[in-house]
């Protein structure tokens, strides 16, 4: 193990601390909404009577609360209810294997099977209900950062890949700001050489009771790299 990656990691650690702790600040911050969202679609998934209209209503929310509600986006265009059909897909059994997913899983093509057809299946479906509301001729896929925003919310099993923390991987060049196999591999190798402090410290994680997934806590470290970095050079 290179010191390098040993520095960095601690760093990962420290940021993603940071932001833990600003977390436990306001009980009603509008963070938090992650942690409630992902806590339901925990549950959810050992229920066969689960109510897929609350759990799009969490969807909704936590999307509102991480952005993805602006002006421009087609989800604004639209109710909560929009998400049911992706819920149900979420919840489907062939897709537990991938619910706080620990990283080294990600290598198994199987997990990576799945993965791809959870993807495609939103990709699909929220590109049909963004055509609803804007023009016919677009055809460009589905932002990663919004499928990567809702398997973060709902699974735990990538990190979303937003401006934050595309920005904290680049600058560490850890991983690439695209989102892919490719890229999510270069973050299991990251995390599976500082596996140890990385466990050590994920103890001190939890929502409900329930420990942080792995990618939750790079996800948490990188995006705060990225938004200091941004504070900073704002300053500057």
């Amino acid at each position: 193990m290179h010191t390098i990656t040993l520095d960095l990691a601690d760093l990962v650690i420290g940021t993603a601390n940071t932001f833990f702790d600003f977390l436990q600040k306001d009980p009603n911050g509008r963070y938090r909404s992650w942690e409630h969202c992902y806590k339901c679609f925990h549950d959810a998934r050992s229920n066969t009577e689960a109510d897929h209209d609350y759990l799009s209503l969490q969807l909704a929310f936590y999307l509102a609360s991480w952005g993805m509600y602006r002006g421009s986006s087609f989800l604004l265009q639209k109710d909560y209810k929009i998400h049911i059909p992706v819920v149900k897909e979420l919840l489907k059994p062939q897709y537990d294997c991938l619910a706080g997913i620990e990283c080294t899983e990600l290598r198994k093509k199987d997990v990576q099977k799945r993965l791809s057809e959870l993807e495609s299946f939103m990709d699909r479906y929220y590109g049909k209900c963004r055509k609803s509301v804007k023009d016919a001729d677009v055809n460009k896929n589905i932002s990663g950062t919004l499928i990567t925003k809702i398997l973060m919310g709902t699974l735990g099993c990538v990190p979303a890949y937003d401006r934050y923390f595309i920005d904290g991987i680049k600058s560490q060049k850890v991983s690439s700001g695209n989102y892919n196999l490719k890229s999510i591999l270069r973050l299991v190798d990251f995390y599976e050489s500082n596996a140890d402090i990385f466990e050590r410290a994920r103890k001190r994680f939890k929502v409900y009771g329930l420990p942080y997934p792995q990618m939750k806590l790079l996800d948490m470290g990188f995006w705060q790299i990225g938004l200091e970095r941004d504070t900073n050079s704002k300053k500057e």
